[in-house]
């Protein structure tokens, strides 16, 4: 996941609309969207792994939000549930960017994409369902089916002729990516009181972007020489994609269930393909477009699939 997503609900606050949440996790998803062609060009341009790039992403985005907060006399959060809260966050980030570009390294982008974004929804309605926040039902199942229809044929399933091993180690790491997202997803639906979007997005954030930093520093390393181009391209990543995109998908949890956001995150792919039309002329065959036809159809289902009960959904105040 080029993401690849908070536990992060501000205690108090007027309580949003569910069309609100909508828009915002709409919004999140298509700027995440934008962050595999950034990345890739940020990739190219300062010669920089993957996992480098994400370290950097993380950190950059963090660090930003941090920076606002301490600039604008904002307090800390405080007592230990925030902090166990930040933590996680940062774990669980860190965990999925990781497995995420690992599991690209011993495969393919497109089999690590079609697990990692396609397990992600199941994950979550899963967990939704284990937890008895919302059982299963056919609508939900439905939507996703054709949803992970829709990702097989707009990503194509992975050729080039990896063993065995490859295949089952990448799905594997693949498949902790997405739980990893799951999680967040699932966590991000519960507020921490002291505890709000931008103080735990850039704190997480941060401990995240330092963890991948970490393993990228001692693996395939972080050097590259900056200049006006790269430092504009790390910019644009650590703001849209990464700062403005999980905090807008963090607040939108407030008033969605978890399962219908981590399906409006399959905009990511379908923003994506867009641009890499547009911008890298990377066009879209037959099965393509079939593909980014079904998401697209499966987006609007979940979008308006009826209201969550009033008495179950997870808000601020």
């Amino acid at each position: 996941m080029h993401t690849s997503p908070n536990p992060l609900v501000s205690p108090a606050g007027p309580r949003r609309r569910p069309g609100t949440g909508l828009a915002l996790l709409v919004v999140s998803a298509s700027l995440w969207g934008t962050g595999g062609l950034t990345g890739s060009l940020l990739s190219r341009d300062a010669d920089l792994s993957p996992v480098a790039v994400a370290g950097y992403r993380l950190c950059v985005g963090g660090g930003l939000i941090v920076a606002f907060l301490l600039l604008t006399g904002r307090r800390l959060p405080q007592g230990r549930p925030a902090w166990s809260r930040i933590v996680v966050l940062g774990a669980l980030a860190a965990v999925y960017q990781v497995c995420y570009f690992a599991a690209v390294a011993l495969t393919s982008v497109s089999l690590a994409t079609l697990v990692t974004i396609g397990a992600a929804p199941v994950l979550v309605l899963a967990g939704e369902a284990v937890a008895g926040r919302r059982p299963a039902d056919r609508r939900a199942v439905g939507i996703t089916a054709v949803a992970l229809a829709g990702l097989a044929l707009l990503i194509g399933l992975p050729s080039g002729g990896f063993g065995t091993l490859a295949v089952l180690s990448g799905a594997g790491l693949a498949l902790v990516s997405a739980a990893g997202f799951a999680a967040i997803t699932l966590v991000g639906a519960r507020p921490v009181a002291t505890l709000d979007d931008l103080a735990g997005t850039g704190l997480g954030f941060s401990a995240g972007g330092l963890l991948v930093a970490l393993v990228a520093g001692s693996t395939v390393g972080l050097g590259f020489s900056p200049d006006p181009g790269t430092v504009g391209l790390l910019l644009a990543l650590g703001i849209g994609p990464t700062a403005v995109a999980y905090l807008l998908y963090f607040r939108g949890l407030r008033t969605v269930r978890p399962g219908t956001a981590a399906l409006l995150v399959l905009l990511e792919p379908l923003v994506g393909a867009l641009l890499a039309a547009i911008v890298l002329d990377d066009r879209l065959g037959v099965g393509g477009l079939a593909g980014a036809a079904l998401l697209l159809v499966a987006v609007v289902l979940a979008a308006t699939a009826p209201a969550q009960p009033e008495s179950t959904v997870v808000a601020a105040g």
